[in-house]
């Protein structure tokens, strides 16, 4: 398949009904692609992990269904070819400071052909947020410090081709005040270090538009930060349903290239592809 054209034909996240809390098949997502013009989607529900503290009813899928994944992905790529949209199978990682919990989650990984492997600090779950008490982490200040501290080791890993909503942590209540990116520079800069030294995307995720503050993922101050390192990017809508598949592309594409951003990314089979805008 050639190169795509433009942004618009590529959206790099989106779930299942696995997961819990989203809506609609994955021939429904095929459909709505091809009806916004999209000729590449990429298939990223939260993936299995079996600790109680990440593994929640209504949040992802179980082990279990990782059969039922494959398959209805493999259906939706077998629809998509009717419908002029290739269809990839990737995952949404989870990114945690304790590496032990990671250890199943990585052999998952390796075990599995995913084309694309988006890594996620949630950060509104009990996993991080008791570690953050675990550590006496208690101040805005210091949420803020290892939550891009972790998100940075994330990145170091080598185990993600791209970070989402990498400034998430405005959202979601674990913050006590504003999230200002210019109060936390330092702390954003030296991730941004990282990720650039890693050579790891990082995600433009437009569901930010619909929570929230009601700002894209990543704050643009955020972008620009990014954009003078050089740091790739992925795209996504985040879509937990098949009317938001491409949802607010034209507009932050448009921000974003008076920015300085030139080229998006996405990845198949683990390698990345890149196009201009």
């Amino acid at each position: 398949m050639p190169d795509l054209p433009n942004h618009k034909r590529f959206d790099c996240h989106m779930h299942t009904p696995l997961c819990g809390h989203a809506e609609g098949d994955t021939i429904e997502y095929v459909d709505a692609a091809s009806e916004n013009g999209i000729s590449l989607i990429t298939f990223t529900c939260h993936i299995p992990m079996r600790e109680d503290r990440f593994a929640q009813e209504g949040i992802r899928m179980r082990l279990n269904d990782m059969p039922r994944y494959r398959k209805m992905v493999e259906e939706a790529r077998v629809h998509g070819e009717s419908k002029g949209v290739e269809v990839l199978y990737g995952i949404e990682a989870e990114i945690h400071p304790d590496e032990e919990a990671m250890v199943e989650m990585e052999a998952l990984i390796q075990s599995e052909p995913f084309d694309f492997v988006l890594g996620s600090l949630h950060h509104m779950l009990p996993a991080f947020r008791d570690w953050l008490a675990a550590n006496n982490c208690t101040s805005d200040a210091e949420k803020i410090r290892e939550y891009f501290k972790c998100l940075g080791q994330g990145a170091a890993s080598g185990r993600y081709h791209s970070l989402s909503h990498p400034d998430v942590i405005r959202v979601y209540s674990t913050l006590e005040g504003q999230f200002d990116p210019v109060a936390y520079e330092p702390e954003i800069q030296a991730f941004l270090d990282v990720v650039a030294q890693s050579d790891v995307c990082l995600e433009i995720n437009t569901s930010g538009l619909i929570k929230g503050d009601f700002v894209v993922h990543p704050d643009p101050l955020i972008m620009q930060w990014a954009l003078d390192r050089k740091i790739p990017f992925t795209i996504g809508s985040d879509s937990h349903t098949p009317a938001r598949v491409g949802m607010h592309f034209e507009e932050v594409i448009e921000e974003y290239r008076e920015l300085g951003l030139k080229e998006l990314h996405y990845f198949r089979g683990g390698q990345r592809q890149t196009v201009g805008i």
